[in-house]
C-alpha cells in the first residue's frame, strides 16, 4: 500500500504511512497513519499516532486519535482529519485525508506522480511543531524545516524522514 504525503506544495510517496525524524544515530516516528477513512465503509475514519512537540517545547503525544500525555493541547477529529491545537487555539498539526477529487486537483507535477505511483491515500499535513530539534512549518505554499524551504516537488521513495539536512526519501 502506498501513501502520498502533501507538505506545502510537495508530494512524497512512500510505501508506509509514516513520517520519521532521523539524526544519523537514531530514527523516531513522528507521525503514523493507523487507519484511513473509506466513504464506502460505515464507521471508518482517519486515525493517527504522533509524537512531536509544540513550538514551545511541550510534548504532544497521541495514540489512535487520543491524547497519550496530559498536555496543553486539544484534539479535534472528523472522519477524514485530525487536528491538534495548543491551549491558545493555535495550530500544532493538522492531518487531513484528501478525497480523490481534491487530490487530483493539486498541481500537475503532483497529480502526474500520483497517477504513476497510484497511492491508496493522499494525506495533507499542515502545522507548526517540533520533531526533536527540528522546527517544522508546513503551510499550503511551502514546507520549512528549520529555516530551509521546500516547494513544488513530487518524489517517491522508501521512507519519509525529516533530518537536519532536510527531507530524505
Amino acid at each position: 500500500m502506498k501513501y502520498a504525503f502533501i507538505l506545502g506544495t510537495s508530494a512524497y510517496i512512500v510505501p508506509q504511512g509514516i513520517i520519521s525524524y532521523a539524526d544519523g544515530q537514531h530514527t523516531k516516528e513522528i507521525l503514523r497513519i493507523k487507519s484511513i477513512y473509506h466513504d464506502t465503509e460505515e464507521g471508518s475514519f482517519l486515525s493517527i499516532d504522533t509524537d512531536i512537540k509544540d513550538n514551545d517545547g511541550h510534548e504532544v503525544k497521541v495514540g489512535g486519535n487520543r491524547a497519550v500525555n496530559a498536555g496543553l493541547f486539544t484534539i479535534k477529529t472528523e472522519r477524514d482529519s485530525v487536528t491538534l491545537y495548543k491551549s491558545d487555539g493555535s495550530l500544532i498539526i493538522k492531518v487531513h485525508q484528501l478525497d480523490d477529487e481534491t487530490a487530483m486537483g493539486l498541481e500537475h507535477n503532483i497529480t502526474a506522480e500520483l497517477e504513476v505511483n497510484m497511492p491508496v491515500v493522499v494525506i495533507r499535513v499542515n502545522g507548526d511543531f517540533m520533531a526533536e530539534n527540528l522546527h517544522i512549518l508546513g503551510e499550503n505554499e511551502k514546507l520549512f524545516i528549520n529555516d530551509d524551504g521546500y516547494a513544488t516537488s513530487a518524489l517517491a521513495g522508501n521512507s519519509l524522514r525529516f533530518t537536519a539536512d532536510g527531507v530524505v526519501i
